[in-house]
């Protein structure tokens, strides 16, 4: 590795960024199956979050692949990497007080636990709950008729697992609640973490 030297001392520090934002810094990590809700929940909670003055910013798992992370497939060496850098990226924004929304599958624990060593105490873990079945009914973007048709490879759920978190900071089930509820929820949740500069 060449020589780096970091400049991270000479930089403006996260509390001067936070006072003049207003808020804390958050990342507020949403991982379920895909169609289960992550994206839909970001999306309303972000909208509430912004009329009320607040810093934000989505960072969600296809946008990054087709931009960042384009070059990544789903092996398990590249879902480590896809994690790694969805961690770092998060790390910065969390860093200039910025409220962070991951949606990303995430469907392992080594996975979380990844993104918990770069992000500690920083990160707050939401399972969006649904089963397979109720996913694969509503399949938004058509990923399941074609893991069904074998066009996609290690589709999470099916070719591999997904493993629920054991002790996630909170649990939005999104076959017994409304996106809206979902969404409400969440809010109550991070409220006071965002708040209290």
């Amino acid at each position: 590795m060449p020589d780096i030297h970091t400049e991270f001392h000479r930089f403006l520090s996260r509390q001067e960024k936070e006072h003049l934002l207003g808020q804390r810094g958050i990342v507020i990590w949403l991982c379920g199956l895909s169609g289960s809700g992550k994206s839909t929940i970001a999306n309303a909670v972000e909208r509430v979050l912004h009329q009320q003055g607040r810093m934000t910013t989505i960072l969600d798992g296809d946008n990054l692949r087709s931009g960042l992370n384009s070059n990544l497939g789903f092996s398990t060496e590249d879902r480590l990497e896809n994690i790694r850098r969805f961690s770092e990226v998060a790390k910065i924004f969390v860093s200039q007080g910025i409220i962070t929304f991951v949606s990303a599958i995430t469907p392992q624990g080594e996975l979380r636990d990844l993104a918990r060593g770069i992000l500690g105490e920083n990160l707050f873990e939401v399972y969006v709950k649904a089963s397979f079945e109720t996913c694969e009914q509503r399949d938004v973007k058509g990923l399941y008729a074609k893991a069904a048709r074998g066009e996609i490879k290690n589709f999470t759920g099916r070719d591999s697992s997904f493993e629920p978190p054991q002790t996630p900071d909170l649990i939005l089930d999104t076959e017994k609640t409304t996106i809206e509820d979902a969404a409400f929820e969440l809010l109550e949740a991070i409220r006071h973490q965002i708040s209290g500069i």
